[in-house]
């Protein structure tokens, strides 16, 4: 950085033409989803086509212009993953820990300067995410500790649901030092001895996301890559639910896409239908339109949310702490009233829609069904049984929803 730039306000990423952004990479998406099926089928994960968005330069469409990204808005990013969900629903959560560390780094650029992140990002290195530990670990436990071993830094620690990690040249994990006890994130580098990572993730949908457990055994962590957790970028939670969103309206959109495809090809009609050809049948018509609509909805729900995120990401920049502080609140709120809008809709069309066909439908060699898995596993991340609660104590109560929240034992463990 240059002394005059030193001296210049930082630069935002508040938007680009989207139609032209969206251009480079739909062909890149046409190609990801001609082969979508068959990885399904094969259990195959992208490694790939997470290769051709990574040199497309994809990880960097959050960074400012001026630093070479594409400086697209949040909403303009959540587009972008509704289109690749389409394709794939699996790639927009891989990526997800990647876009939530960038996006730490966006709001960390309003007090220091993030010059080193931002040219990793844009020459294409990829962050994945370690954060969740199972086992006998109690509620807020963090037992993956970053201790200091001669003269570096070293990260001891397995966790579960590294989501994309597999991909990644760096790891965003969540841990807490040895010796002052603080929570950390250590950007870890994947490229050495001690980090292991497995694709073991059994869950019936999102199953080639990369996800699995990831081990870490004295990896060595650069102390300038040691983050106090504190300063964690505030509408973080907002944002993963954000791209959860996008995977399933994007498989909504993915599953009208291919039940109209069927419809149209299909030739076996029933006698208690209303046409000689499926297509024209105004009863199956109705199906595909309805959960088109449903779909439209959903997407509709979710860029509304993404624009709660933005402002708070643009209000961080700026003099005014309360309004920060609003802008925050109303990110999470949003997110969560759109996670329960559009878990019901997408639910609701993915499941419906095989009222368009016969049971020919449910053969495994159309696997269909992964439409409505892949959404059910993106809503079932975090329970929105709580979130409804939560939105509801905020409307009567003005209580302020929590940003962060873990997962562990309770008082019955053993």
């Amino acid at each position: 950085m240059t002394a005059q730039q030193q001296h210049l306000p930082p630069v935002l990423s508040t938007g680009t033409d989207y139609e032209a952004l969206a251009e480079r990479f739909r062909p890149i998406f046409a190609r990801i989803q001609a082969g979508a099926l068959e990885r399904e089928q094969s259990r195959s994960l992208p490694f790939e086509q997470v290769k051709w968005l990574k040199e497309a330069g994809f990880g960097a469409v959050r960074i400012p212009v001026e630093f070479g990204g594409a400086g697209a808005s949040l909403p303009q990013l959540l587009h972008l993953l509704i289109e690749l969900a389409e394709a794939d629903s699996n790639l927009p959560q891989a990526l997800r820990g990647h876009f939530a560390f960038v996006e730490d780094r966006l709001n960390a650029h309003a007090s220091s300067p993030q010059d080193v992140w931002f040219k990793r990002f844009v020459d294409g290195d990829l962050v994945g995410n370690a954060w969740t530990e199972i086992g006998a670990v109690k509620l807020g436990q963090v037992i993956t500790r970053v201790s200091r071993q001669g003269e570096q830094w070293v990260a001891n620690g397995t966790k579960y649901y590294s989501t994309g990690s597999i991909f990644a040249d760096w790891i965003d994990l969540y841990a807490q030092r040895d010796d002052n006890g603080a929570d950390v994130i250590a950007a870890v580098n994947v490229h050495q001895p001690g980090v292991k990572q497995s694709d073991d993730w059994d869950g019936f949908g999102q199953r080639t996301t990369g996800s699995g457990t990831s081990v870490f055994e004295n990896a060595v962590v650069e102390a300038e890559n040691l983050i106090d957790f504190s300063t964690r970028f505030k509408y973080q939670t907002a944002f993963y639910q954000l791209v959860l969103l996008a995977v399933q309206t994007g498989a909504g959109r993915a599953a009208v896409q291919d039940f109209s495809e069927h419809v149209r090809q299909r030739t076996r009609v029933f006698s208690t239908g209303n046409a000689s050809e499926v297509s024209q049948d105004v009863q199956v018509q109705q199906v595909i339109g309805k959960a088109s609509a449903q779909v439209y909805a959903a997407e509709a729900t979710t860029l509304r949310a993404a624009s709660a995120s933005q402002r708070a990401y643009e209000r961080r920049f700026g003099q005014d702490t309360e309004a920060e502080h609003t802008a925050n609140i109303l990110a999470e709120l949003e997110s969560a009233q759109a996670q329960v809008v559009v878990a019901d809709l997408t639910l609701r069309a993915t499941s419906d829609l095989f009222n368009a066909l016969g049971a020919s439908a449910t053969s495994t060699g159309k696997a269909l069904d992964r439409h409505w898995r892949n959404a059910r596993t993106a809503a079932s991340h975090n329970p929105l049984i709580y979130k409804e609660r939560i939105i509801g104590d905020w409307e009567i109560n003005g209580t302020e929803p929590p940003y962060v929240w873990q997962i562990g034992g309770g008082s019955k463990q053993r």
